[in-house]
């Protein structure tokens, strides 16, 4: 029929029926089977109870959650640095050999108690720091330029230095001499205990060297010394020289006595089970004579 209609034009006549053709009202979906059917019932399980012998643990599994038991301590397989290490070796190593008496005799400083009360009165006679010294000798010469009397110096004051308190021992001008314990190496100061022993100067072990330079204001001491006291703290001077004696220059067994040789756990375990097995060897033995 297009032919005989001239005066529609033939592109305008393709649209038209292109779209009256493949329009949504002429091709529609067909519908899904079973749509409008009802869905069949699934069964329902009944609730079960929970196993009081398996009990569900449920898990986390965030950075560092259920990965490890909670609460189990890993300071064994921490990474320690190598200084923490070393005093950790060298503690062990001080337990295991044997340690002869003049190296054993630093690990029996004076309690608590009793370093706190030397303390107290050493702190009264801590030397001048550098500031209060450059003062002091300002004070002096302009003193000396006035033509005034020169500022009297301090009359007693700790005196430290390993050479310097050497020196004071053997000019037996010490009162009272106290070494750190924990002096690295020990060889520093081994030798001093013998020193005060034969000069018959009293001194005292003390923990520890840190807290010995806090009093002279430098990191560490290996030893201090006291060579005199003012009249009122001369009672409690007398005290500490008394302990210093009975605990260290005439204890025998300090001198006598060997550290070490404590075995470790598995050690003493081992050891143990060894020694209760040659007692029932031994006990058999006697039970097979009697009869």
């Amino acid at each position: 029929w297009i032919l005989f209609c001239p005066h529609i034009s033939v592109h305008k006549t393709f649209t038209a029926v292109v779209t009256s053709t493949f329009s949504p009202s002429v091709f529609t979906m067909a519908p899904k089977k079973g749509s409008k059917t009802a869905k069949k019932a699934v069964p329902t399980k009944a609730p079960t109870k929970a196993d009081p012998l398996f009990p569900s643990r449920p898990r986390s599994f965030n950075v560092g959650g259920a990965i490890r038991p909670a609460g189990r301590d890993l300071s064994r397989f921490v990474r320690w640095p190598k200084y923490v290490r070393i005093q950790r070796q060298r503690a062990v190593l001080y337990q295991r050999l044997k340690v002869p008496p003049s190296i054993n005799q630093f690990t029996k400083a004076i309690g608590k108690n009793e370093a706190a009360s030397v303390f107290n009165l050493l702190n009264k006679y801590r030397p001048e720091t550098a500031a209060a010294k450059k003062q002091r000798i300002k004070e002096t010469a302009a003193a000396v330029a006035a033509g005034k009397e020169a500022p009297a110096k301090v009359p007693h004051q700790i005196k430290f230095g390993l050479k310097h308190v050497t020196t004071l021992i053997e000019e037996k001008k010490a009162q009272l001499v106290l070494i750190a314990c924990d002096v690295d190496p020990i060889e520093l100061v081994l030798w001093l205990p013998a020193l005060c022993r034969k000069m018959d100067v009293p001194f005292l072990i003390v923990k520890d060297k840190a807290r010995l330079g806090t009093l002279v204001h430098q990191k560490t001491a290996a030893a201090v010394c006291l060579t005199g006291v003012n009249k009122e703290d001369e009672s409690q001077l007398k005290i500490f020289r008394d302990l210093g004696i009975e605990k260290f220059n005439k204890n025998n067994e300090l001198v006598r006595k060997w550290g070490g040789g404590i075995m470790g756990l598995k050690t003493q375990a081992k050891l143990d089970k060894r020694a209760k097995a040659i007692a029932a060897e031994e006990a058999k033995k006697a039970a097979s004579l009697r009869a």
